[in-house]
């Protein structure tokens, strides 16, 4: 689906116009989960789960059956501060290997029965050194969200976003603290794994960052402080909303993109689920801001969107439950 727009105002006008869940299929959906044969509220969240994706698909008695992964893949100029363990020719090497289906993600996309898609983004040209200039102009990022917004098949029913960027826990981080307050300290964590004089680097890099440029307003903080498969994924998302497809969030990365959305707008993250809870440091404190609950938590700080491929098998079981279920009529078993 082409994406309807060339400039960064065009892109936040969408937002405003952004269509909500279908009033019928959630009353129908919830009406059908009040007479399946179980005690009221037996399956928990799984209820709750199936209500919220029967709404975004207007189907009271939908069906998971094609989910989407995609994964963008981007270069940092604040690499050159010292902030990752890995050097930038990773990211290409990883893009290759996801490309020739021998990564974690693939293995996890496969699983849950998802076709996978990998775009990189001008991996030969890094993002600017945000501690030094504007990460990207208008332009770039305008790109890298029409890259995202293109990305989304309209034939999907349910999206992850995944990423791949040697830096970009830092760029998340920076990204963050423009987003929600706070500093480099309350953010960093230690990504891929540096050393404490690593984190240093990285926690001085979002505050130099933070210090250079004007990030009041949520597309400035992405244009100077992100990165082109963060920004991408912001496009995917808001595609996604548009399309009415379900989004399943990934870890650190993928929600500091979703910040960008929530902070434009207070309901732009509601056709989204969290996947899971990343170990990633603070994590936990921007699930906490987006208002989100996570499905799991198991200790991954892959990125890749593995926990979020891992949970669409969660979603799948909730719509599975809801719409294959018989109600107490059906099975001819009393319901009193």
């Amino acid at each position: 689906m082409q994406a309807p727009f060339t400039t960064l105002a065009e892109f936040r006008d969408l937002l405003t116009q952004m269509p909500a869940p279908d009033a019928d299929a959630t009353a129908g959906a919830t009406d059908r989960n009040s007479q399946l044969t179980k005690p009221p509220g037996a399956l928990g969240r799984l209820e709750d789960l199936a209500v919220w994706y029967a709404g975004w698909r207007a189907d009271p008695r939908p069906r998971v059956a094609a989910p989407q992964v995609v994964i963008f893949a981007g270069n940092h100029g604040v690499c050159a501060q010292g902030v990752s363990a890995f050097p930038a020719e990773v990211t290409a090497q990883m893009v290759a290997n996801f490309e020739h289906g021998g990564a974690a993600i693939n293995q996890l996309s496969k699983a849950a029965g998802a076709r996978m898609d990998v775009h990189a983004l001008s991996l030969d040209t890094p993002t600017a050194d945000f501690t030094q200039a504007p990460a990207m102009t208008e332009a770039e990022v305008v790109s890298a969200l029409q890259t995202g917004w293109e990305a989304v098949d309209p034939q999907a029913d349910l999206l992850v976003t995944g990423e791949m960027g040697i830096g970009n826990t830092t760029v998340a981080a920076a990204l963050a603290a423009a987003l929600f307050g706070g500093t480099g300290a309350d953010w960093a964590g230690r990504g891929t794994g540096v050393d404490d004089a690593g984190l240093a680097r990285k926690i001085a890099a979002v505050d130099a960052g933070l210090a250079l440029h004007d990030i009041a307003d949520p597309l400035s903080a992405l244009r100077c402080l992100g990165g082109r498969e963060i920004a991408a994924m912001v496009g995917a998302m808001a595609a996604a909303r548009v399309l009415r497809i379900p989004v399943i969030l990934d870890g650190f990365i993928c929600s500091a993109a979703a910040g960008v959305l929530r902070r434009l707008h207070p309901d732009a993250l509601d056709h989204m689920v969290a996947g899971h809870l990343s170990v990633e440091g603070a994590h936990q404190r921007l699930l906490d801001a987006l208002g989100k609950v996570p499905l799991l938590s198991l200790g991954l700080r892959l990125g890749e969107g593995s926990g979020a491929a891992l949970a669409i098998s969660i979603l799948k079981a909730a719509v599975d439950c809801h719409s294959g279920m018989a109600t107490f009529s059906e099975a001819g078993v009393s319901d009193t």
